[in-house]
């Protein structure tokens, strides 16, 4: 039977990446995210070029349609969840509790919903892989990012503590950690539409990360042998030797 795999804030960026590149690998891949109009087009695309997917409209924040969307589905074998973002650069001192909650609903509490609904089906399968998407901001903390750290390192600890408690079980738990990566959307909601400042973020750095770059990685990570985890996988350009060093060129 075909393989499914369920990428959550598929809509665009890495999401987008990641979905049509499983496809590409022969999953059905199951679209999931708020913006309908975005991943039924995303669905054509695929379709057109030979694949297997089909969208579903949901927000990870929102249980009971994350636990409908795992009732729907027959099998789940692999779970990339990608659904999140950053909102602000605000200190902590000046920061809106609001932006904060968000963040972690998004980030932290999407990937333990969309874990917990798929679990056992990720465990019926016999090979199931759970994917989490973090960030180097998971490890590493800067000035206005305050919010954002704190919910990755909270993904960054649910995929190892899942690690340790799925020891036995046949389910893989890798976590991609990417740094610099241009898409889309992602600073320019950090920076709420502004998007002089957004694109600052990139200035003289000639080569980011892109969405494909990480779709790449996830698809090479999920389809190594059942016996081979990768544990963790930090991404970042050539230009970026750390979160706080970018090569910039004039």
């Amino acid at each position: 039977m075909q393989r499914t795999a369920v990428v959550t804030g598929a809509s665009s960026g890495i999401g987008a990446a990641t979905a049509a590149r499983l496809a590409e690998a022969g999953y059905h891949v199951v679209l999931a995210a708020r913006r309908t109009d975005r991943i039924e087009a995303l669905t054509d695309r695929i379709r057109q070029k030979g694949g297997q997917a089909e969208a579903h409209h949901l927000d990870v924040t929102d249980r009971p349609a994350v636990d409908a969307l795992a009732a729907s589905l027959q099998r789940c074998d692999v779970l990339v969840a990608n659904a999140g973002g950053a909102i602000g650069t605000e200190t902590v001192a000046d920061s809106d509790p609001a932006d904060w909650r968000t963040m972690y609903e998004v980030n932290v509490i999407g990937t333990l919903h969309t874990t917990q609904a798929l679990l056992p089906k990720l465990v019926a399968s016999g090979d199931g892989t759970i994917v989490v998407l973090s960030s180097t901001a998971g490890f590493v903390a800067y000035e206005g990012g305050g919010g954002y750290v704190a919910a990755k390192h909270g993904e960054h600890a649910i995929a190892a503590t899942l690690r340790l408690e799925l020891s036995g079980q046949p389910v893989r738990v890798i976590e991609i950690a990417p740094g610099m990566v241009r898409t889309d959307e992602f600073a320019l909601t950090r920076y709420r539409g502004d998007a002089q400042k957004a694109a600052a973020v990139y200035a003289g750095v000639a080569e980011p990360l892109t969405g494909e770059d990480i779709a790449d990685a996830i698809v090479w990570t999920v389809t190594r042998p059942r016996h081979v985890n990768i544990d963790l996988m930090v991404m970042r350009p050539l230009a970026q030797a750390a979160q706080h060093k970018v090569h910039r060129e004039p």
